[in-house]
Order: C-alpha cells, then structure tokens, then sequence
C-alpha cells in the first residue's frame, strides 16, 4: 500500500485534474486516429440524451435553444472535472484507490460507447488509452509530489525545524525558541518511506501533464479531419440544376425590417439535433446505402449523386419542437437529387411505407414513403441557399422533403435508407412519445413588434410569416384585444412549400396594454385552431399572441 497523506486537498485536486487532462487528451488523439465520433466526452453526452426523457429533452430545447448541446457539454466536463479532482484526493490516500476511479470513469465511458447504435471495436480504444495514461500520469504526478530522504518539503528554508514523526507531527516549539511555535511540513508515507510534500515537484509535474495533454488533444482534433471536410466543402463546384427553381415574385419578400426575411440566411437557420458534435463526413468517402424492401438495392457514393439531375426548389423547414410562435422554421433554396427517382431505380414493393433513414452518428427518421412519392420535391440536397450544405446543416448530403416536420424526413448526413413498413421499424422518436408520421400543422407568427414591446401612439406595422407546407397559405387574419379580425395583406408565394409574409401597417396604436392576435388559412380552407396544444406528439397548434404597450 503506498499511502501519501499530508498533501494539501488543493494540491490533490490539482493531481486528479490534470491526470484527467491527459486521459482526455490522450482519448481525443486516438479518436483522431481511429473515430472522431469515438471521444469519451461525445460518447457520454450521447448517452445522456438518449436516456433523457422526452420532457427533459423539450426542456433543454426551450430553454438553451441551440445550445442546448454546449449546455450538456458543459454539464459533463463539469461532472468529470469533479469526478477527477477527487480521483487525485483519494490516490494520495491510496494509489490503488486513485486507478479504480479511473477504472470506474473508463467503465462508464466503455457502456456508453458500445451502446450506441454504430459502436465497434475501435469505439473502446479511445477509452482504453485514455484510461491507460491517466494511470500512468497519476502515479508520477503522486510521486513527484513527495520529496525522498529526510522529509523536508522541497520548498523548507534552511533552519525548519526536521519534521517530526507522522503521531507527533504539527505545531511545537523549535530548538532553542522557547514559546516559538512552527509548523511541520506534512508527513507521508510510501511503502515504509517517510516523504515530505514537495512543492517544486508538484508544480513541474502538473506543467509537464498539461502540456501533455493539450499537446494529445491538439493532434486529436487535427486528426480528426474536421479541417479536411471544410476545404473539401469550401472547394466543392456545385452542378448547374437541370430543373431551376421558379423565379422568386418581386413581392416575396415585403424587406420590412424586423420580419423574417424570405429566405433565411444559412447562418440563421435553426438547427435542432441530437448531435452532440457535428459529423465530419468527407465526400470522398461518403456513400448512401438504400436497401431493404427493394428489388434492387443501391450503393451511391458522392460522386454518383453529383452526377444526377440536380432540381432547385424552395422549401421550408421546421421542427416538431416549435412552440407556437417559435423560432425552429427556416426558409432555404436547396438543391438536390430527386429521392423519388432513386427509389424508382431501386424498385420499392408495393407494401412498403416507410423509409427508415439513418444519419452518419446513429440517429434514425422514419419517412412515410407515400409522401415522398407523389411528385413533390423531396430531395437528396447538397447544396441550400447556393452554397455546398453547411457542416451544421448535413454536408455532405440530407434529405429536405417538404410538408413534414424535420424529425420523420430531415436527416442530416444521411448514409442509409431502409425501405420497410411502420408495423416492423421504429424511428429514434417514436419510441419516446413522438408520433410515427408528423405532417405539418398551418401554423402562424407575429414576428414584430416584439411581444413586450414599447411602441409609440399613431400608425403601427404588425407583420410575421404563415406556413402550411404543400398546402400553401390562402388567408392570414389579424385582431387586437379580441376584436373583429382583419385581414393582413399576403406577400407573393413562388409555390405552396414556403412561408409567406404578412403585413397590417395601419393600426392607429392607442396608449396602454393591447393583445394582438394572429391566425392562418390555408389553401385547403382550414383554419388554425385557437386550442392550445404541446409540441408533444406531433406538433404545436394555438393562436400566437403577444402583448405590447402603447406609449
């Protein structure tokens, strides 16, 4: 038994920390090398979102919004800081106690790894060299926190008193000063070696195991070929589109300031996954693998879709998970292979109605195969808005199909479609609460003025955007403090896939409180219901309405 009391609990925790540093540093290289998606802290963090309840997770997203992911990183490298810091004060009780807590983290590390949906052998190298290291690393940072011989701290002044033994250790007079009282430098014991704390050690050793582990997760994250997907991306020559995108009216987009733009800038599109980090997929070895209730199955690599006719269109997007009035929706030009014709290539059977797509980090969608059939623009997009797909948004390839919420057709780098039916597979949602199919609900927002606005008295705008995607919006309606309603006047929409502004700009605002209201028709004549209903299981409905003061 090698016990080291007497160091300082700071200094512990100092130990254990940056023994944590380097197993962490030491998982990212190796993950750099082997899998990128195989880093313990990512791991981890997948594991907690899928083991969350669907409540928390609807939580997160309300609260943190897109940073939700940032959010849980955070809360794990907390938890692990606070799980290494007294890794490093029970090694300096006990060495041996000290390598069973990071047997312990490893151990987590190695459940969450391999139960993930596309864990392999390489998954546990990561965490193997990881914990290996932190062994290795504490042990010498242990000892190089104990000066041999006489015990003296490597930090006494010459004349300290000689510490004396571990019983009689602590304050007593020094030799020759009656009444002085110093205090002993700490005592401890390796094997049945007396040891000082010795400072110098301790701070050249936690020097050398930072630049250790900041050195490991550079070379990670230079391995893990992030750098070689954005180049990749960057120097990508879209393909011109055989089927160009109907020219967008002039009257699209009202430019009032403060209202959604027509298109959404893709930097201020809405991202909403269950990605911990970004898949880095590179072109050059992506492939898409369509298969199950086919009669051929088809293997395409990223070349193949390059070359197929490419179609333009304009779609709106949005999450299940957006409240009434919520900002999850966006409205992009995407440009694509149509899904439907490889499907036809590959032969789907009659009784399939499901497309089980799978994203290159696991997650699954189901996608009601009839849906993407009937002749609108599904698409296999590469590109949004005349840029190759941003890393955030599925490059190299996602699906956009129009009129569905994202969590049943919008898989990001997606890698896989199995053709099957809903009575045999199940998508990652549906599981959780979610329904099998989400189609769209008209839905409708007040983009300005900002609820909790102070506007001032006399001609007010009031205007937001409407969307009942592949129905298109035929009316939007307008009322204040439940009032007689007022038709807004519509922006012009190239087809039924996308939002459509609206705009009052002649409210006579009077002073006080006022309520505004807001809802849609769509071009099926249904009319949003004023019934306030949860994102949960399959999409929000209500009135948004937002209050102001008039001053």
């Amino acid at each position: 038994m090698e016990s080291y009391r007497g160091v300082p609990a700071w200094a512990a925790a100092l130990v254990g920390l940056v023994t944590g540093a380097v197993a962490l540093g030491v998982s990212w290289l190796v993950a750099g090398v082997v899998k990128a998606s195989a880093f313990p802290v990512l791991t981890v963090g997948d594991a907690v979102v899928d083991l969350s309840p669907s409540w928390l997770k609807d939580w997160a997203i309300r609260t943190f919004g897109e940073a939700d992911k940032a959010v849980l990183i955070s809360g794990v490298s907390v938890v692990l800081a606070a799980f290494a810091a007294g890794i490093g004060v029970l090694a300096f009780r006990d060495l041996r106690y000290g390598h069973a807590g990071l047997v312990v983290l490893g151990a987590i590390g190695l459940a969450a790894s391999l139960t993930r949906p596309e864990a392999g052998l390489l998954d546990v190298l990561p965490i193997l060299a990881g914990v290996g290291a932190g062994m290795v690393a504490l042990s010498r940072l242990v000892r190089r926190s104990a000066a041999p011989g006489s015990g003296r701290s490597g930090t006494a002044e010459a004349g300290t008193a000689a510490p004396q033994p571990e019983s009689e250790a602590g304050l007593h007079p020094a030799p020759g000063e009656e009444g002085t009282v110093v205090t002993a430098p700490p005592i401890m014991r390796a094997g049945d070696d007396l040891r000082a704390f010795d400072r110098r050690g301790l701070l050249t050793g936690l020097l050398s195991g930072v630049v250790m582990a900041g050195a490991a997760g550079a070379a990670g994250r230079l391995l893990s070929g992030g750098a070689e997907v954005d180049q990749a991306r960057v120097g990508l020559t879209l393909p011109s589109p055989a089927t160009a995108a109907k020219p967008v009216p002039a009257g699209s987009d009202l430019k009032i300031r403060g209202l959604s733009p027509f298109f959404t800038p893709n930097a201020d599109f809405y991202r909403v996954d269950t990605a911990i980090i970004v898949p880095k997929v590179e072109p050059g070895s992506w492939t898409l693998k369509i298969h199950g209730m086919v009669d051929r199955p088809i293997e395409l690599t990223f070349a193949d879709l390059m070359r197929r006719p490419m179609v333009e269109a304009d779609v709106t997007l949005c999450c299940v998970s957006n409240e009434v009035g919520g900002p999850y929706i966006g409205n992009a030009r995407w440009l694509g292979a149509r899904l439907a014709d490889i499907l036809r290539e590959a032969g789907v059977h009659k009784d399939a109605d499901m497309l089980l797509s799978t994203s290159a980090d696991g997650w699954t969608c189901g996608t009601p195969a009839d849906v993407v059939m009937d002749g609108r623009d599904a698409l296999l997009a590469i590109a949004m808005n005349g840029e190759a797909l941003p890393v955030d948004h599925g490059f190299p390839a996602r699906q956009v199909v129009p009129g569905l919420y994202g969590y049943v057709s919008a898989t990001k780098w997606v890698t896989e479609i199995k053709v099957t039916r809903f009575d045999r597979d199940e998508a990652y949602w549906t599981p959780r609460g979610w329904s099998a199919k989400g189609p769209i609900k008209t839905q409708s927002r007040i983009d300005l003025p900002k609820s909790g606005a102070t506007v001032p008295v006399g001609r007010t705008t009031v205007a937001g955007v409407a969307w009942a995607q592949h129905k298109g919006i035929d009316a939007v309606e307008v009322r204040i403090d439940r009032g007689p309603w007022r038709q807004a006047r519509l922006a012009e929409a190239p087809t039924a896939d996308t939002w459509r502004q609206w705009v009052i700009d002649d409210w006579e605002a009077t002073p006080g409180e006022h309520t505004i209201e807001v809802r849609a028709t769509d071009a099926t004549g249904y009319t949003q219901t004023s019934d306030q209903a949860p994102v949960a299981p399959d999409g929000a409905t209500g009135w948004h309405a937002i209050r102001v003061n008039v001053a």
